[in-house]
């Protein structure tokens, strides 16, 4: 619910807090004392956009913020919490800031928010029934929810929703397979052609590691072969090669060791040093011997490089990654070749689902078209109680054959109303007027109270307008009524109204030296009836009109 309203700096507003309480709330007051500014400071923190005049004369920013303490089955901190504006507190606190030209800024729980934000979060905290926006009654979408939770109808609709979750998702993989080219045949033929490319090339990724080195060895058989032949010469063959002066190196030693054993180290690592030389000599002349220079192998492996290279440089890849290509083209063509099967699998499903579809969409509709006529009946009977008995609602529920299927159904819903007798019906957005369309929905509300309601705050603003006596205490009755399930505020001008409240404020307008400031002032009981009796009376309260102030307080059940 709506806890406190904070405003300062706006039109005749110095500095202003509201608290509000449960059940229903009333503002009076004067005709120009500022009753409207407030709704019109709310609507600010709900996205409406700020006129010209909405700041303080003299002032640089008005500023209003809200306070909401919404119950935890509204689904508001869901809401929150997924746009990440949810700080783990129970309260909501809404905020706009107007600047000078025009500039506003909003917040929702300290974040900085878009308007459009404000607004989606604002239609789910409060429902505004008069000549101001918030008038969610006129929105389709809210006709039909309205509809729908009137019918009672979650269970009808979580089956067209998980009909039309089913039919979507075969849906999608249809256009996903589909799309798959308005060339399938081109491409089905490109991928045969290239797997068949590749599996000619057979060749694995260590294959191909070992081709590189054998081509390697055998493009340089002959210069290794030479060095090895030069090495071995040098190290081992020649007059003068490294062996021979090793081996006249530890003779020598030998011959002189006694004369002094350290030369023994010496001596004993030149050993090993011709050991090592004797064993690395003979493996470099296996390995010459090895080496053969066969131009025709060495041709033939240039041959298959070159052929892999140009496949790699076909698939823009490297020759390494070849084999890994292979098997992501082979499963490509394994599922092209059996999407025919697959097509025709997945549009059987599609119309299997389809015809579920419109099954459940059916009972859906005519769940909808009887709860749409007895709800016309339940709100006829209480227009007549509202001074508009010759008004009818005429709800409109039309099932929709051609419409592509959608998570609420196929219904095409509308409100329609006629208003007098001999008149067209047409739609409540154009038919009804303002005060009008402010009992409709005070009706429409009362009719749907235990089975609708998810909007915690319900503001009526004049929903009296244009009507006085017996009915204005119906009203009253009826807003006192909603109160026991939401919150309400009322802006009223009938004492039979004001007297049903729990909460009683009084606006008033007052000078202080050249300014005119607007001032709100909770009532208690003497002063609510010292109210009472002015709106039933003139400028001089008697105490006749007091003592029907008290009459009237106790029997709306406030005294």
């Amino acid at each position: 619910m709506l806890k406190e309203i904070h405003i300062r700096d706006f039109a005749i507003v110095h500095h202003l807090n509201l608290e509000l309480g449960e059940g229903m709330n009333v503002l009076t007051g004067e005709t120009g004392a500022g009753k409207s500014i407030l709704l019109g400071a709310l609507g600010l923190c709900l996205g409406d956009r700020a006129a010209a005049d909405s700041i303080r004369s003299g002032a640089d920013r008005a500023e209003v913020s809200a306070v909401f303490e919404p119950s935890g089955d509204t689904g508001i901190h869901d809401w929150l919490a997924e746009h990440e504006l949810d700080d783990g507190g129970d309260a909501v606190i809404v905020r706009r800031v107007i600047q000078d030209g025009g500039r506003s800024r909003g917040f929702i729980n300290g974040t900085p928010v878009s308007l459009q934000l404000l607004r989606k979060l604002g239609e789910q905290l409060v429902d505004i029934h008069g000549q101001h926006a918030h008038q969610s009654l006129l929105r389709t979408a809210m006709q039909r929810q309205l509809i729908d939770a009137y019918a009672r109808a979650d269970e009808p609709l979580a089956a067209v929703r998980a009909a039309h979750a089913r039919w979507r998702e075969i849906e999608e993989a249809l256009e996903r397979l589909e799309g798959t080219g308005a060339n399938y045949e081109e491409r089905l033929d490109l991928l045969r052609y290239q797997v068949g490319e590749l599996e000619g090339a057979s060749l694995s990724a260590e294959e191909i590691a070992n081709l590189e080195a054998e081509h390697r060895r055998l493009a340089h058989a002959g210069d290794l072969i030479a060095t090895a032949h030069s090495l071995l010469a040098a190290l081992y063959d020649d007059d003068q090669s490294a062996q021979t002066t090793l081996g006249r190196a530890i003779r020598e030693l030998e011959e002189r060791r006694g004369f002094d054993p350290a030369l023994a180290e010496a001596d004993d690592l030149f050993q090993s040093a011709l050991t090592h030389l004797n064993e690395g000599c003979d493996a470099l002349r296996r390995f010459a011997d090895s080496l053969d220079a066969d131009p025709e192998r060495l041709a033939e492996l240039e041959r298959r490089i070159a052929t892999l290279k140009d496949l790699a440089r076909k698939h823009r890849v490297g020759m390494e990654e070849l084999p890994e290509t292979l098997e992501r083209l082979r499963a490509e063509l394994e599922d092209l070749e059996g999407a025919e099967h697959r097509l025709q699998e997945l549009r059987e499903a599609r119309q299997e689902a389809a015809d579920d579809y419109r099954r459940t969409a059916e009972t859906l509709s005519e769940i909808r078209r009887d709860a749409a006529g007895r709800l016309a009946d339940e709100v006829a009977a209480l227009l007549a109680d509202l001074g508009m008995a010759k008004a009818e609602l005429l709800p409109r529920v039309e099932f929709d054959t051609d419409a592509r299927p959608t998570a609420h159904g196929s219904d095409r819903i509308e409100l329609h109303v006629r208003t007098n007798p001999g008149q067209p019906p047409g739609p409540l957005s154009k038919i009804a007027s303002g005060g009008e369309l402010s009992r409709l929905g005070l009706a429409v509300q009362v009719a749907t109270i235990s089975r609708a309601g998810a909007i915690p705050t319900l503001i009526f603003d004049e929903a009296d307008a244009g009507i006085g006596g017996a009915v204005a205490e119906v009203v009253g009755r009826m807003l006192s009524t909603l109160g026991g399930r939401h919150q309400v505020l009322c802006v009223t001008h009938l004492p039979q109204v004001a007297a049903q409240a729990e909460h009683h404020f009084h606006v008033a307008k007052a000078s202080e030296g050249e300014e005119t400031r607007t001032t709100v002032i909770p009532l208690a009981q003497e002063e609510r009836v010292e109210e009472v009796a002015r709106m039933l009376g003139g400028v001089e309260i008697t105490d006749h009109e007091r003592a029907a102030a008290r009459e009237m307080l106790t029997r709306g059940g406030k005294a």
